[in-house]
């Protein structure tokens, strides 16, 4: 081999499968998938930025729903970036941390609003008068949900992320309005307590800064930046999409495609990347492939990892819809 020959491709396998223990040194994980346990703590409410590349027509519906005070509802296929663009609105409005509430089947708005542990402080209140201490305070067992969160008065709004509302209950998005419309909601164990009493203070999701509540109600200062996301699998009632403004996040083309590759991997990564370019475009369809695959498939690349092998190119290019 000649000193102008390349050499050989390091191997980039770290299982081997052969069932030798081995110790391997592990790469660099890709950008959007790193963690530091030295970052701010969620309660000191930063938002890590992330990249994220919008048209000028959907930004200028996102400003729309800013200046309305009125929830957000982005629709799109899986991998569009319905998600990102609340965290991408809270970096660059400086809203702080996210809130975030993941939909389930299972959902419901008091989930949302707050907890109460009644058996955490009935077993306290009967330790208590065993030692004739002093009553516990309901406070320390209520704990406000990323909705309750969300609506505690501040100065400048919090972003709630409401991901994935089609997943619920088809009652929720009406368990919704009189929260939306009211911007505050009651919590009855509260409310029952005599008007005598001071203001309570309730937990949130940052432990150095209680929040009071007076007479169990929580009403908002400046209504939240609401995101909610849908993937389309139902229609909402008309009277929860009149109280907000819709975006349709449509399929990136090939040149934003190319800039959110960019963005997220550096302008190096768009010198051989043509093919897988192609590839993804030509196996897309609505709801099948999303974005950050195509990532996925290019920081393998730029990693050195050959793709040319059918297997592994269709193991990280699969189709997101029907049976695995």
């Amino acid at each position: 081999m000649t000193p102008t020959e390349p050499g050989p491709a390091p191997d980039w396998r770290l299982f081997q499968g052969d069932g030798t223990a081995r110790e391997v040194a592990f790469p660099q994980a890709p950008p959007w998938r790193r963690f530091d346990p030295e970052e701010p703590s969620a309660g000191e409410g930063v938002s890590r930025p992330r990249p994220y590349l919008i048209g000028a027509d959907e930004a200028e519906i996102v400003n729309a729903a800013l200046h309305l005070r009125r929830p957000l509802l982005v629709n799109g296929h899986p991998g569009t970036g319905k998600s990102s663009l609340a965290h991408a609105i809270a970096h660059e409005l400086t809203l702080g941390r996210v809130l975030h509430w993941p939909v389930n089947s299972r959902s419901a708005l008091r989930d949302a609003q707050y907890e109460y542990d009644a058996v955490g402080r009935l077993r306290e209140a009967n330790h208590q008068r065993d030692s004739d201490g002093p009553e516990p305070d309901i406070g320390r067992y209520v704990r406000l949900g990323p909705l309750g969160n969300a609506l505690v008065p501040r100065e400048r709004p919090r972003i709630l992320l409401i991901d994935e509302l089609d997943k619920g209950d088809v009652d929720l998005p009406n368990d919704l309005l009189t929260v939306f419309e009211e911007g505050e909601f009651t919590i009855p164990e509260l409310a029952r307590l005599p008007d005598s009493h001071p203001p309570v203070l309730v937990q949130t999701d940052d432990p150095d800064h209680p929040a009071p509540v007076v007479r169990g109600r929580i009403r908002c200062r400046e209504f939240p930046v609401v995101v909610i996301t849908s993937n389309g699998e139902r229609d909402f009632p008309p009277a929860f999409l009149r109280r907000c403004v819709r975006l349709d996040l449509p399929e990136p083309d090939e040149q934003r495609l190319r800039d959110i590759v960019a963005a997220h991997l550096g302008d190096d990564a768009l010198h051989d990347v043509d093919d897988l370019l192609e590839t993804f475009l030509s196996r897309r369809a609505p709801g099948e492939l999303a974005t950050d695959q195509l990532l996925n498939a290019v920081f393998l690349r730029k990693g050195g990892v050959g793709l040319d092998a059918g297997r592994l190119l269709d193991a990280v290019l699969h189709e997101l819809g029907g049976a695995v």
